[in-house]
Protein backbone atom coordinates (compact mmCIF):
# COMPACT_ATOMS: atom_id res chain seq x y z
CA UNK A 1 0.00 0.00 0.00
CA UNK A 2 1.34 3.47 -0.87
CA UNK A 3 1.99 5.58 2.22
CA UNK A 4 0.51 9.03 1.63
CA UNK A 5 0.62 9.94 5.30
CA UNK A 6 -1.53 12.96 6.20
CA UNK A 7 -3.27 12.95 2.79
CA UNK A 8 -5.24 9.81 3.56
CA UNK A 9 -9.02 10.04 3.28
CA UNK A 10 -11.79 7.96 4.81
CA UNK A 11 -11.89 6.03 8.07
CA UNK A 12 -11.45 2.59 6.52
CA UNK A 13 -8.54 3.71 4.36
CA UNK A 14 -6.97 5.49 7.31
CA UNK A 15 -7.27 2.39 9.45
CA UNK A 16 -5.47 0.29 6.85
CA UNK A 17 -2.78 2.95 6.52
CA UNK A 18 -2.35 3.10 10.31
CA UNK A 19 -1.97 -0.67 10.51
CA UNK A 20 0.57 -0.58 7.71
CA UNK A 21 2.80 2.13 9.18
CA UNK A 22 2.56 0.53 12.62
CA UNK A 23 3.74 -2.81 11.20
CA UNK A 24 6.63 -1.07 9.42
CA UNK A 25 7.58 0.76 12.62
CA UNK A 26 7.63 -2.41 14.70
CA UNK A 27 9.81 -4.09 12.09
CA UNK A 28 12.17 -1.14 11.73
CA UNK A 29 12.62 -0.30 15.40
CA UNK A 30 14.63 -3.28 16.51
CA UNK A 31 15.90 -3.44 20.11
CA UNK A 32 19.23 -2.05 18.94
CA UNK A 33 17.63 0.89 17.16
CA UNK A 34 15.33 1.57 20.10
CA UNK A 35 18.33 1.76 22.40
CA UNK A 36 20.15 4.01 19.93
CA UNK A 37 17.23 6.42 19.88
CA UNK A 38 16.25 6.51 23.53
CA UNK A 39 19.12 4.99 25.47
CA UNK A 40 17.57 4.23 28.84
CA UNK A 41 14.86 6.88 28.58
CA UNK A 42 11.15 6.13 28.60
CA UNK A 43 9.16 8.54 26.48
CA UNK A 44 5.39 8.75 26.22
CA UNK A 45 5.06 7.99 22.52
CA UNK A 46 7.84 5.74 21.19
CA UNK A 47 7.71 5.40 17.40
CA UNK A 48 6.92 1.69 17.48
CA UNK A 49 3.73 2.50 19.44
CA UNK A 50 2.76 5.91 18.02
CA UNK A 51 3.74 5.40 14.39
CA UNK A 52 0.54 6.83 12.80
CA UNK A 53 0.84 9.98 14.89
CA UNK A 54 4.52 10.49 14.15
CA UNK A 55 4.05 9.74 10.46
CA UNK A 56 1.13 12.19 10.31
CA UNK A 57 3.47 14.81 11.80
CA UNK A 58 6.15 13.84 9.24
CA UNK A 59 8.55 12.86 11.99
CA UNK A 60 8.69 9.33 10.59
CA UNK A 61 9.66 8.57 7.03
CA UNK A 62 7.63 6.12 4.97
CA UNK A 63 9.84 3.24 6.13
CA UNK A 64 9.31 4.36 9.79
CA UNK A 65 12.85 5.67 10.19
CA UNK A 66 13.63 9.17 11.52
CA UNK A 67 15.82 11.81 9.92
CA UNK A 68 18.22 13.65 12.28
CA UNK A 69 16.13 16.84 12.23
CA UNK A 70 13.03 14.80 13.02
CA UNK A 71 14.80 13.16 15.96
CA UNK A 72 15.57 16.58 17.42
CA UNK A 73 11.96 17.76 17.10
CA UNK A 74 10.66 14.45 18.45
CA UNK A 75 12.89 14.75 21.51
CA UNK A 76 11.80 18.33 22.15
CA UNK A 77 8.08 17.66 22.23
CA UNK A 78 8.44 14.29 23.94
CA UNK A 79 10.52 15.70 26.78
CA UNK A 80 8.18 18.65 27.23
CA UNK A 81 5.15 16.34 27.36
CA UNK A 82 6.92 14.08 29.83
CA UNK A 83 7.66 16.95 32.20
CA UNK A 84 4.03 18.04 32.08
CA UNK A 85 2.49 14.57 32.33
CA UNK A 86 2.11 14.35 36.15
CA UNK A 87 0.27 17.66 36.28
CA UNK A 88 -1.81 16.81 33.21
CA UNK A 89 -2.83 13.45 34.63
CA UNK A 90 -3.92 15.11 37.86
CA UNK A 91 -5.92 17.78 36.04
CA UNK A 92 -7.52 15.19 33.74
CA UNK A 93 -8.83 13.50 36.88
CA UNK A 94 -10.39 16.78 38.06
CA UNK A 95 -11.85 18.17 34.84
CA UNK A 96 -13.89 16.31 32.24
CA UNK A 97 -13.15 17.15 29.57
CA UNK A 98 -9.76 18.67 30.26
CA UNK A 99 -9.47 21.75 28.02
CA UNK A 100 -6.02 22.54 26.65
CA UNK A 101 -5.18 25.61 24.57
CA UNK A 102 -2.07 25.37 22.40
CA UNK A 103 -1.24 29.05 21.84
CA UNK A 104 0.72 29.61 18.65
CA UNK A 105 0.52 25.93 17.81
CA UNK A 106 2.60 26.04 14.61
CA UNK A 107 2.78 22.56 13.13
CA UNK A 108 0.85 21.14 16.11
CA UNK A 109 3.53 18.70 17.29
CA UNK A 110 2.72 19.24 20.95
CA UNK A 111 -1.08 19.46 20.72
CA UNK A 112 -1.34 16.25 18.70
CA UNK A 113 1.10 14.42 20.96
CA UNK A 114 -0.98 15.43 24.00
CA UNK A 115 -4.12 14.26 22.21
CA UNK A 116 -2.49 10.88 21.51
CA UNK A 117 -1.44 10.58 25.17
CA UNK A 118 -4.93 11.44 26.40
CA UNK A 119 -6.39 8.64 24.30
CA UNK A 120 -3.68 6.01 24.62
CA UNK A 121 -2.03 6.72 27.97
CA UNK A 122 -4.42 8.61 30.23
CA UNK A 123 -7.75 7.42 28.80
CA UNK A 124 -9.39 10.68 29.80
CA UNK A 125 -11.64 13.00 27.76
CA UNK A 126 -9.90 16.12 26.48
CA UNK A 127 -10.57 19.02 24.17
CA UNK A 128 -7.39 20.48 22.71
CA UNK A 129 -7.57 23.66 20.65
CA UNK A 130 -4.56 24.77 18.63
CA UNK A 131 -4.50 28.42 17.59
CA UNK A 132 -2.21 30.03 15.03
CA UNK A 133 -2.48 33.14 12.89
CA UNK A 134 -1.39 31.40 9.68
CA UNK A 135 -4.32 29.76 7.81
CA UNK A 136 -1.97 27.62 5.72
CA UNK A 137 -0.43 26.19 8.88
CA UNK A 138 -3.87 25.53 10.36
CA UNK A 139 -5.02 23.65 7.24
CA UNK A 140 -1.93 21.46 7.52
CA UNK A 141 -2.62 20.86 11.23
CA UNK A 142 -6.15 19.72 10.46
CA UNK A 143 -4.87 17.24 7.88
CA UNK A 144 -2.37 15.89 10.40
CA UNK A 145 -5.05 15.48 13.06
CA UNK A 146 -7.27 13.61 10.60
CA UNK A 147 -4.47 11.31 9.50
CA UNK A 148 -3.59 10.54 13.13
CA UNK A 149 -7.25 9.80 13.95
CA UNK A 150 -7.35 12.58 16.53
CA UNK A 151 -9.67 15.10 14.87
CA UNK A 152 -12.35 14.49 17.50
CA UNK A 153 -9.96 15.51 20.31
CA UNK A 154 -7.67 18.09 18.69
CA UNK A 155 -9.04 20.94 16.61
CA UNK A 156 -7.65 24.18 15.26
CA UNK A 157 -8.60 27.80 14.73
CA UNK A 158 -7.03 30.74 12.89
CA UNK A 159 -6.57 33.72 15.21
CA UNK A 160 -4.11 36.24 16.62
CA UNK A 161 -3.32 35.51 20.26
CA UNK A 162 -3.60 39.15 21.25
CA UNK A 163 -7.19 39.40 20.03
CA UNK A 164 -8.35 35.81 20.57
CA UNK A 165 -11.94 35.40 21.78
CA UNK A 166 -11.53 32.08 23.56
CA UNK A 167 -15.22 31.14 24.03
CA UNK A 168 -16.01 31.91 20.39
CA UNK A 169 -12.97 29.97 19.17
CA UNK A 170 -13.94 27.01 21.35
CA UNK A 171 -17.51 27.10 20.10
CA UNK A 172 -16.30 27.17 16.48
CA UNK A 173 -14.00 24.23 17.07
CA UNK A 174 -16.12 22.00 19.30
CA UNK A 175 -19.63 23.29 18.61
CA UNK A 176 -20.39 24.58 22.08
CA UNK A 177 -19.15 26.94 24.74
CA UNK A 178 -17.98 25.93 28.19
CA UNK A 179 -21.37 26.13 29.93
CA UNK A 180 -20.08 28.60 32.50
CA UNK A 181 -17.25 26.42 33.82
CA UNK A 182 -13.57 27.46 33.56
CA UNK A 183 -12.82 27.18 29.88
CA UNK A 184 -9.03 26.86 29.73
CA UNK A 185 -7.55 24.44 32.23
CA UNK A 186 -4.12 24.19 30.55
CA UNK A 187 -2.27 26.57 28.27
CA UNK A 188 0.83 25.44 26.40
CA UNK A 189 3.05 27.40 24.04
CA UNK A 190 6.01 25.71 22.37
CA UNK A 191 8.46 28.19 20.82
CA UNK A 192 6.09 31.11 20.36
CA UNK A 193 8.47 33.77 19.05
CA UNK A 194 9.54 36.85 20.98
CA UNK A 195 6.58 38.65 22.60
CA UNK A 196 4.10 36.02 21.36
CA UNK A 197 5.17 34.07 24.44
CA UNK A 198 4.02 37.03 26.56
CA UNK A 199 0.66 37.01 24.76
CA UNK A 200 0.32 33.30 25.54
CA UNK A 201 1.28 33.66 29.20
CA UNK A 202 -1.10 36.59 29.70
CA UNK A 203 -3.91 34.61 28.08
CA UNK A 204 -3.33 31.73 30.49
CA UNK A 205 -3.36 34.05 33.49
CA UNK A 206 -6.50 35.85 32.31
CA UNK A 207 -8.39 32.54 32.12
CA UNK A 208 -7.03 31.29 35.43
CA UNK A 209 -5.42 28.27 33.77
CA UNK A 210 -4.42 25.62 36.31
CA UNK A 211 -1.25 24.88 34.35
CA UNK A 212 0.71 27.15 32.02
CA UNK A 213 3.71 25.77 30.17
CA UNK A 214 5.75 27.83 27.75
CA UNK A 215 9.04 27.23 25.98
CA UNK A 216 9.89 30.76 24.81
CA UNK A 217 11.76 31.47 21.60
CA UNK A 218 13.76 34.36 20.10
CA UNK A 219 13.27 36.79 23.00
CA UNK A 220 14.50 40.01 21.40
CA UNK A 221 12.48 42.65 23.27
CA UNK A 222 15.03 43.47 25.97
CA UNK A 223 17.89 43.30 23.46
CA UNK A 224 16.16 45.99 21.39
CA UNK A 225 15.62 48.17 24.47
CA UNK A 226 19.22 47.75 25.57
CA UNK A 227 20.48 48.55 22.08
CA UNK A 228 18.56 51.82 22.21
CA UNK A 229 20.09 52.62 25.60
CA UNK A 230 23.57 51.92 24.24
CA UNK A 231 22.96 54.14 21.20
CA UNK A 232 21.81 56.93 23.52
CA UNK A 233 24.98 56.64 25.59
CA UNK A 234 23.10 55.67 28.75
CA UNK A 235 25.07 54.61 31.78
CA UNK A 236 24.34 51.95 34.34
CA UNK A 237 25.68 48.76 35.92
CA UNK A 238 24.41 46.73 32.95
CA UNK A 239 25.96 49.03 30.32
CA UNK A 240 28.73 46.55 29.37
CA UNK A 241 26.00 44.15 28.29
CA UNK A 242 24.06 46.86 26.43
CA UNK A 243 27.13 47.63 24.29
CA UNK A 244 27.57 44.08 22.96
CA UNK A 245 25.07 42.75 20.44
CA UNK A 246 25.86 39.14 21.30
CA UNK A 247 25.62 39.68 25.05
CA UNK A 248 22.39 41.64 24.61
CA UNK A 249 20.81 38.71 22.82
CA UNK A 250 22.07 36.04 25.21
CA UNK A 251 21.43 37.91 28.46
CA UNK A 252 18.18 39.35 27.14
CA UNK A 253 16.65 35.91 26.67
CA UNK A 254 17.61 34.77 30.17
CA UNK A 255 16.51 37.99 31.87
CA UNK A 256 13.23 38.05 29.98
CA UNK A 257 12.39 34.61 31.34
CA UNK A 258 13.46 35.66 34.84
CA UNK A 259 11.12 38.67 34.67
CA UNK A 260 8.29 36.50 33.32
CA UNK A 261 8.78 34.10 36.21
CA UNK A 262 8.42 36.90 38.77
CA UNK A 263 5.27 38.27 37.14
CA UNK A 264 3.64 34.84 37.09
CA UNK A 265 4.51 34.29 40.75
CA UNK A 266 3.00 37.64 41.57
CA UNK A 267 -0.22 36.52 39.87
CA UNK A 268 -0.52 33.42 42.03
CA UNK A 269 1.50 30.74 40.24
CA UNK A 270 4.22 28.43 41.48
CA UNK A 271 6.75 28.77 38.66
CA UNK A 272 9.72 26.61 37.74
CA UNK A 273 12.16 27.49 34.98
CA UNK A 274 13.94 24.39 33.75
CA UNK A 275 15.86 22.87 30.86
CA UNK A 276 13.41 20.54 29.17
CA UNK A 277 15.69 19.02 26.54
CA UNK A 278 19.45 18.87 25.96
CA UNK A 279 20.90 21.82 24.04
CA UNK A 280 22.04 19.40 21.33
CA UNK A 281 18.39 19.05 20.30
CA UNK A 282 17.66 22.79 20.44
CA UNK A 283 19.32 25.80 22.09
CA UNK A 284 15.81 27.12 22.85
CA UNK A 285 15.37 24.71 25.70
CA UNK A 286 13.97 26.64 28.65
CA UNK A 287 10.54 25.61 29.90
CA UNK A 288 8.50 27.87 32.17
CA UNK A 289 6.08 25.64 34.07
CA UNK A 290 3.53 27.52 36.16
CA UNK A 291 0.99 25.80 38.42
CA UNK A 292 -1.79 27.95 39.83
CA UNK A 293 -1.84 28.16 43.62
CA UNK A 294 -4.34 31.02 43.66
CA UNK A 295 -2.47 33.13 46.23
CA UNK A 296 -0.74 36.18 44.72
CA UNK A 297 2.80 36.91 45.86
CA UNK A 298 3.22 40.69 46.28
CA UNK A 299 6.93 40.28 47.00
CA UNK A 300 7.42 38.87 43.52
CA UNK A 301 6.17 42.13 42.01
CA UNK A 302 8.70 44.02 44.12
CA UNK A 303 11.46 41.69 42.91
CA UNK A 304 10.30 42.30 39.35
CA UNK A 305 10.64 46.06 39.77
CA UNK A 306 14.08 45.73 41.37
CA UNK A 307 15.37 43.47 38.60
CA UNK A 308 13.79 45.58 35.87
CA UNK A 309 15.44 48.73 37.21
CA UNK A 310 18.82 47.03 37.61
CA UNK A 311 18.67 45.92 33.97
CA UNK A 312 17.94 49.41 32.64
CA UNK A 313 14.33 50.14 33.48
CA UNK A 314 12.53 48.59 30.50
CA UNK A 315 9.34 46.64 31.23
CA UNK A 316 8.70 43.49 29.23
CA UNK A 317 5.47 43.11 27.27
CA UNK A 318 3.96 40.70 29.79
CA UNK A 319 3.97 43.44 32.44
CA UNK A 320 1.80 45.66 30.27
CA UNK A 321 -0.54 42.81 29.36
CA UNK A 322 -1.12 41.88 32.99
CA UNK A 323 -1.71 45.50 34.03
CA UNK A 324 -4.83 47.34 32.86
CA UNK A 325 -8.25 48.57 33.93
CA UNK A 326 -8.66 45.78 36.51
CA UNK A 327 -5.42 46.61 38.30
CA UNK A 328 -4.02 48.64 41.13
CA UNK A 329 -0.77 50.51 41.64
CA UNK A 330 1.81 49.25 44.08
CA UNK A 331 3.97 51.40 46.33
CA UNK A 332 7.02 50.56 44.25
CA UNK A 333 5.54 52.05 41.10
CA UNK A 334 4.31 49.04 39.17
CA UNK A 335 0.68 48.29 38.35
CA UNK A 336 -0.34 44.77 39.24
CA UNK A 337 -3.45 42.78 38.32
CA UNK A 338 -6.13 42.49 41.00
Amino acid sequence: MVDRGPKMRGAETRERWAESITARARAYWTPQRRKGLLGGMRLLCPPWEAAPLLRALRLLRGDASMAPDAVRKYMQVSHMAGLLEPALRGLAGRFSPLRVLDAGCGSSYLSLLLGWCARNRWERPVEILGVDRDPVVIRRCRRSASAAGLEDLVRFDVAELGSLDVPEAWARAFGRASGGRPLVHVLVALHACDTASDDALALGVSWGAELIAAAPCCQAELAREWGALSDAGARGPFAPVWRSGHLRREAGATMTDALRTLLLRGCGYDVTAMEFVASGHTPKNTLLRAIRVGVPDPEAFGEYVALRDALGGADIRLAGLLAGPASESTSDGWTKPR
